[in-house]
């Protein structure tokens, strides 16, 4: 923990707030929360790597706009379903979590990943999906769709060491 900090201040009073103990100490209360969280990051992450490997050429038959309109709502769910119960699972264990590097990094990690994909879609997005089926991606493209899934990764195994920091 970064004692005397605000972070840490913060980190006391969410831990200890009624929220924070109660996802403590019910039996089945943190482990569903974290079940969805689970839940939630792998239909995230199996969205997002859909459509990167497709980016990067694989199955390049496949039009991106069709595979977008379907890939996109389960995004935007799997968000719907991770954001609030991530902020569950930090309410639990802020005091602990504001001073974890893993967690530290998990969240450096996620604030590049979404950048990347803001550049994605604010910058080649719309050339890409509006492509015919076999067309190649363009090294720009390519680049974010690369980025995008080592930072995913990394996101998930930072996540999962957060337990063993």
């Amino acid at each position: 923990m970064i004692d005397g900090s605000p972070a840490a201040a913060l980190g006391e009073a969410l831990a200890h707030s009624p929220l924070g103990t109660a996802l403590r100490e019910s039996v089945w209360l943190y482990p569903t929360v974290e079940t969805i969280h689970i839940v939630g990051f792998a239909l995230l992450f199996g969205s997002i790597v859909v459509v990167d490997l497709r980016l990067l050429g694989l199955r390049r038959n496949v039009a991106l706009g069709p595979l977008m309109s379907f890939v996109l709502p389960i995004t935007l769910l799997s968000l719907l379903l991770v954001v609030p119960t991530g902020l569950l699972l930090f309410a639990a264990h802020a005091n602990d979590l504001v001073g974890n590097r893993a967690f530290v990094i998990k969240m450096g990690l996620l604030f590049f990943a979404a950048i990347n994909a803001l550049m994605f879609h604010a910058g080649p997005y719309r050339a890409e999906i509006e492509a015919p089926p076999g067309h190649r991606s363009r090294g720009s493209t390519r680049l974010f769709a690369a980025l995008s899934i080592a930072l995913w990764i990394s996101i998930l195994v930072a996540g999962r060491w957060i337990a063993y920091v």
